[in-house]
């Protein structure tokens, strides 16, 4: 069976903090991150809310329970978020 890049099945083997940004280790080795602050509820969180981050369906997502909120670990990977990158990220 051949599998395109559209079709593949984005999965987190582990999840955690630093700072304020949020990393994701894959299936695949790879390490991604993003900042909290691209997505509302974890805009707002405390860093104890934060840190809180557990994966749940087999991986494919990452969930919050304290602030109910839950993000695809597909999404993530393809960069779509809530809220623009904060500025004082923006490199010149």
């Amino acid at each position: 069976m051949n599998t395109s890049p559209t079709e593949l099945d984005y999965r987190a083997v582990r999840a955690w903090i630093s700072g304020r940004m949020v990393f994701v280790e894959l299936t695949d080795g790879r390490e991604i991150g993003f900042p909290a602050d691209r997505f509302r509820r974890l805009h707002d969180a405390s860093d104890e809310q934060l840190a809180a981050v557990t994966l749940r369906l087999s991986g494919a997502a990452l969930r919050w329970e304290d602030i109910d909120e839950d993000i695809t670990v597909r999404g993530i990977v393809e960069g779509r978020f809530q809220l623009p990158l904060p500025t004082d990220r923006l490199v010149a």
